[in-house]
């Protein structure tokens, strides 16, 4: 955390100095200061920080505004929006304009350090989770599949995108909720999915209401098992899955999320079985 590159925009000398003393004084680095638009394009193209604290009133611009050009040079970068004003359609707009926080002023030093530590320690555990998850889901997979039908699976094409998802058939989606929301969805042939059910029924299924519900049952599995993983790695990401939904049929098209996805396309015994799945911070980066 003392490693935090910090920019102060305002154009009070006397606010600048109070914010520089609360955020020296807790061991972090103030690496430059603006008080108007095109500063604030320079220091930020120049720094690099990892934080933005943002006043609202700025000669010739607003706080909104200067928060849209921090995010175009550096969109990694957190802006925490510091006023003397605060009521609800400000702060509306500011969640619009992805501010990571709003604080009034006068500055509270506790006020203000408790928002950056919250800010930081929620995406530092986005990170983690975004560099573990594709892994987690892959073995939860290979894993359910083994222990459900005795056989092996081979993963043969994996990406990351975001894109609209055609169905070959029978899509189940799996939405999980947590510190992070998501969806997991396996998707396959119809013949496949018959294969595979009478694999673990060890006969025929009845029809189409059995395979449905069994696969709708191994996607549970496959994405109860890998949150349950994440789970014990890190509690703060607090995972749990929804009911599945089950959608089938020609010319089935699940819309792209506004989040990348992974893909992993695994050849299986029963035919090819498609896994996808992803996590977006959400509102939960507001505080």
């Amino acid at each position: 955390m003392a490693e935090l590159r910090i920019v102060i925009v305002d154009d009070s000398p006397f606010s600048i100095a109070v914010i520089r003393g609360v955020l020296e004084d807790a061991g972090f680095e103030v690496v430059g200061e603006a008080s108007s638009l095109e500063e604030v394009k320079d220091v930020v193209k120049n720094t690099k920080p990892n934080l933005v604290t943002m006043d609202m009133t700025l000669p010739g611009t607003d706080g909104f505004e200067c928060t849209r050009a921090v995010h175009a040079i550096s969109p990694s970068t957190k802006v925490i929006i510091i006023s003397s004003m605060m009521d609800d359609e400000i702060v509306q707009e500011a969640k619009k304009n992805k501010a990571s926080g709003y604080i009034q002023k006068p500055v509270d030093s506790d006020e203000l350090l408790t928002l950056i530590h919250r800010i930081t320690d929620h995406e530092e555990l986005f990170q983690t989770l975004d560099s573990e998850f594709s892994n987690v889901f892959k073995e939860a997979m290979l894993d359910g599949m083994n222990k459900m039908t005795k056989t092996l699976l081979h993963y043969k094409k994996e990406s990351f995108h975001h894109e609209e998802h055609s169905s070959a058939g029978l899509t189940i989606i799996m939405g999980i909720i947590g510190s992070f929301s998501g969806r997991m969805l396996l998707d396959m042939k119809m013949e496949t999915a018959e294969r595979v059910v009478s694999s673990i029924l060890k006969r025929n299924p009845s029809g189409n209401d059995e395979i449905l519900a069994a696969i709708g049952e191994l996607a549970n599995i496959i994405s109860g098992n890998a949150c349950s993983i994440l789970n014990r790695r890190n509690k703060a990401y607090g995972l749990r899955v929804a009911p599945p939904t089950i959608m089938h049929g020609e010319q089935v098209h699940i819309s792209a999320p506004s989040y990348k996805t992974f893909s992993a396309l695994a050849e299986t015994d029963f035919g090819d079985i498609l896994i996808n799945v992803g996590f977006q911070r959400g509102d939960d980066h507001w505080m």
